[in-house]
């Protein structure tokens, strides 16, 4: 999701420009571990005694690379400010490694990394970089496997206590070989947002049922969603004497407005097959893969990118927008429209990120109680028509431990060391509590995220809940993320400035993604598990294919595109699900 973060930053305040903390003078030692300890690394899911257990380890797993300057990369967001200003001086006293973490730009971080892998001159030692690439590094082989990585040269620096089970998102970063390819460092997901105190006020509720003959609550589908939004916008009007509006989003033809769509909004329309993390044969992308390899994008290949899924969510993305959201969001980036619900107009909006949490549970807010809580709450996203059971549902951002092959085998275990200290149980549920993107499964269910739940509006229920795994980053289907992401926000933006239609600006995405893909299988450059694309035949060769084997892209148009709207009670929902962890083995 290129860029996203970066915008992420922006309304946190963050500086922009690329930020190098070099730590202070190595002292390394045990006193060190023992001072950030007591003083930095609290709470936490170990014992005191068991995180200097761990720290113990990394000092003298570190000891071969005292004084040794060692280079990390992220992106800006809270989290990664976090690492940069405090982890990483904190690695540096520990360990006696010199580490600096810069924080740049997320388009800054694809394009270091790319030089790096195209000319294999060692710019940054390890990189923390979106699993969304994960298409694209098994392919290219530039970065390590670090399965084999774990077991082989990194075995000596491996922490025995790193627990990789314990991550929400390995998955994420598991490539069709099996093996892992990057390890995340944070994540965070696109949900539903809405004013929870507007939906509980008896006279909506009842203007809401006599109208629609349904109850006003969390949408179960789209149908649901727009009829909440026109509720708002056209019946309600105003509360409490301000204009207010049933949906937010932002329509300016910006790069911002690529990953609006690649962060699977496809998939929660019902685009592409079933299958968790990410559909099979045919992905969120509507990209099909056989075996390894890419075999097309537009329906005619058996693709699903311009398939009817696809432009009926590309459809309602438009009027939506243009119905429900306040007029000045068709002109808006990602970074504009960001604070807009904040700001107590909006009644809901369908596709809305984490990563906000913290900036909306500020005191003084217009969407925050007196008390402290939220009026607000997060929920799962609501379904399109083309949505079936078993497939995924949203997106969920995943910045990533990487490697480089091009990286000296010395410089990459110290920055390995740094990458697992960043995400060891010493440090990361402290991590959690700060920027709120969640890692591990010990973290969520630590009774320190059990107090604090109310104050943060369905996050913490949420990354408990079941329906958690069906939000997964780009997969495996995506041969080369970097070149197919800049795609969609040129074609998308067609449809969103009224310069072509829905169908029209999808086929051209189709017919763009496939040149790509074409243009990687002539060169060879990806090998066996690069693109094979299938020759074009008609779109009901397709759909026929497709129901003979019994998936499901491409599906066919639907009669009925807005069935019967459905909601659940939200806090019947959050009682539904499991009050305990899953067991694990």
């Amino acid at each position: 999701m290129t860029t996203l973060k970066t915008h992420l930053s922006c309304l946190a305040g963050a500086s922009l420009f690329a930020l190098t903390l070099a730590a202070g003078p190595a002292l390394a030692g045990p006193e060190e571990a023992r001072k950030w300890i007591d003083s930095e690394f609290q709470p936490s899911t170990l014992s005191k005694d068991e995180q200097m257990k761990e720290m113990e380890w990394f000092i003298n797993a570190a000891k071969p690379f005292a004084g040794m300057e060692i280079n990390i990369v992220s992106e800006t967001i809270t989290t990664h400010e976090y690492e940069a200003k405090t982890l990483a001086k904190a690695f540096s006293e520990i360990t006696g490694i010199k580490l600096t973490h810069d924080l740049i730009q997320e388009g800054d971080v694809v394009e270091k990394i790319q030089t790096q892998m195209q000319s294999g001159k060692n710019i940054y030692d390890g990189w923390i970089n979106d699993s969304d690439l994960i298409g694209t590094h098994f392919r290219y082989k530039q970065a390590t496997n670090l399965t084999d990585w774990m077991a082989g040269p990194g075995k000596d620096v491996t922490n025995p206590n790193l627990d990789i089970d314990d991550f929400i998102g390995k998955s994420f970063g598991t490539g069709p070989d099996g093996k892992l390819y990057q390890l995340p460092v944070q994540q965070f997901a696109n949900l539903y947002w809405f004013r929870y105190d507007w939906f509980q006020r008896a006279d909506l509720k009842e203007k809401f049922k006599a109208k629609y003959g349904y109850d006003l609550g969390v949408p179960v589908n789209w149908s649901a969603y727009e009829d909440i939004a026109e509720f708002f916008t056209n019946d309600v009007k105003e509360i409490d004497g301000t204009k207010v509006f049933g949906h937010m989003d932002y329509g300016k033809k910006d790069p911002s407005l690529g990953w609006r769509f690649t962060d699977a909004w496809l998939s929660m329309a019902g685009n592409g097959d079933k299958g968790i993390p990410n559909g099979l044969p045919v992905d969120e992308w509507g990209i099909r893969m056989e075996g390894c390899r890419p075999v097309g994008s537009a329906v005619e290949r058996g693709g699903d990118t311009n398939g009817p899924a696809a432009v009926y969510s590309i459809t309602k993305y438009v009027d939506w927008l243009k119905k429900y959201a306040p007029p000045q969001a068709q002109g808006m980036t990602f970074g504009e429209s960001g604070p807009v619900p904040a700001q107590g107009t909006i009644a809901q909006q369908i596709f809305w990120y984490t990563a906000f949490t913290a900036d909306m549970v500020k005191p003084g807010l217009p969407v925050m109680s007196s008390d402290g809580k939220p009026k607000w709450r997060m929920a799962p996203s609501p379904k399109g028509a083309y949505w079936k059971d078993g497939m995924k549902l949203g997106y969920q951002d995943a910045g990533s431990a990487t490697l480089l092959n091009s990286t000296p085998v010395e410089r990459r275990k110290a920055a390995w060391l740094y990458l697992q200290f960043i995400v060891s149980k010493t440090v990361s549920l402290k991590k959690s509590h700060v920027g709120l993107t969640f890692i591990r499964e010990s973290d969520i269910w630590d009774n320190s995220f059990t107090e604090r739940a109310p104050q943060l509006g369905g996050l913490i229920e949420f990354y408990r809940s079941p329906a958690r795994v069906q939000w997964t980053p780009t997969g495996n289907n995506v041969p080369d993320y970097p070149r197919l992401a800049q795609l969609w926000w040129q074609n998308i933006g067609d449809a969103s400035s009224g310069a072509k239609t829905p169908q029209a600006a999808m086929d051209a995405l189709a017919a763009a993604q496939d040149s790509v893909m074409e243009r990687l299988e002539r060169s060879g450059v990806q090998g066996d598990c690069g693109p094979k694309l299938n020759p074009r035949t008609t779109a009901e060769e397709w759909f026929a294919k497709a129901e003979k084997a019994g998936t499901l892209a491409p599906q066919r148009k639907l009669a009925n595109e807005k069935p019967k709207g459905e909601t659940i009670d939200y806090d019947t929902l959050i009682k539904s699900w499991p009050a305990s962890p899953p067991k694990r083995g």
